[in-house]
């Protein structure tokens, strides 16, 4: 667990919260940007690694709130909230270090989500969501403020919106390859990204090799039931296991277990390099 000496209250077991350092945040969003100086603790441990990345040019970190048996939602498709409020000031922390902020069609239906930055100090990301197929309701409380707003959708499908930018890509089998997706990304400028849901994106990026970090957010709850967290192609053996080294962090009564995916990540985009 991150364990810091120099400020805070001390907890059970000798661990700290990252709570407890909440008013040191608002140097965070600036400095990480600049890469100018370390985040002052216990920012660096959690957040650091999301700085630059070591595969290519881009950061893309995978976001999911659970369940102790692994439950992003009850079997009657309820999720709200899973975590408690500091894992959900968590996510808003992702939020403000990134560029842009990925969702599916299915959880932006489902939930409306706003995407913004709302219980912490931080700028708003860009909005992305993921619609092949026109499914987005023009409602939708994503596509209102002034953040920018970019709709991903196949080649071919009518996708019109006010002030809204449309990313069209070749699809297989009805899909967009994630890899596909973040070169598109790239290309608007957008760099550091955060693939927060639902659990069927995360997944695909995941098993895409297209995850630079995993934070899996867990809430001390049993469900006994509902949708898992990940769901790709079985494996046969435990050591087919994807098996990366992680750090753990205490938010409260949530834990956030850090994966770092970079050993597998596969390299997508690279800048021009001016000569």
């Amino acid at each position: 667990m991150t364990s810091i000496e120099s400020r805070g209250t001390l907890r059970p077991g000798g661990r700290y919260r990252v709570e407890d350092f909440r008013d040191t945040w608002p140097q965070v969003p600036r400095l990480l940007r600049s890469r100018i100086a370390p985040l002052p603790p216990p920012w660096e441990d959690v957040f650091g690694p999301l700085r630059m990345g070591n595969i290519d040019d881009l950061v893309v970190v995978g976001q999911i709130g659970q369940s102790i048996d692994g439950r992003v939602a009850t079997t009657t498709g309820r999720s709200h909230y899973i975590n408690g409020a500091a894992g959900i000031a968590h996510l808003h922390r992702l939020r403000a270090l990134v560029d842009a902020v990925i969702i599916g069609v299915r959880t932006a239906c489902a939930d409306d989500p706003q995407l913004t930055v709302r219980r912490v100090y931080g700028p708003n990301p860009s909005r992305v969501v993921l619609d092949p197929h026109g499914r987005l309701p023009a409602d939708a409380r994503l596509l209102s403020g002034d953040a920018r707003k970019i709709v991903v959708t196949a080649n071919g499908t009518n996708c019109a919106f006010s002030d809204v930018e449309v990313l069209s890509l070749p699809t297989t089998d009805g899909n967009i390859a994630p890899s596909a997706i973040l070169v598109g990304l790239a290309k608007l400028g957008l760099r550091r990204i955060l693939v927060e849901g639902g659990a069927n994106t995360v997944s695909r990026f995941l098993e895409a090799r297209c995850l630079d970090r995993l934070h899996v957010v867990t809430a001390p709850l049993i469900l006994g039931a509902g949708q898992p967290s990940f769901a790709f192609g079985a494996i046969d053996r435990l050591e087919e296991a994807i098996r990366p080294p992680v750090h753990t962090h205490w938010l409260d009564r949530d834990t956030l277990f850090d994966c770092d995916l970079s050993a597998q990540r596969s390299p997508v985009w690279c800048a021009q390099k001016s000569t």
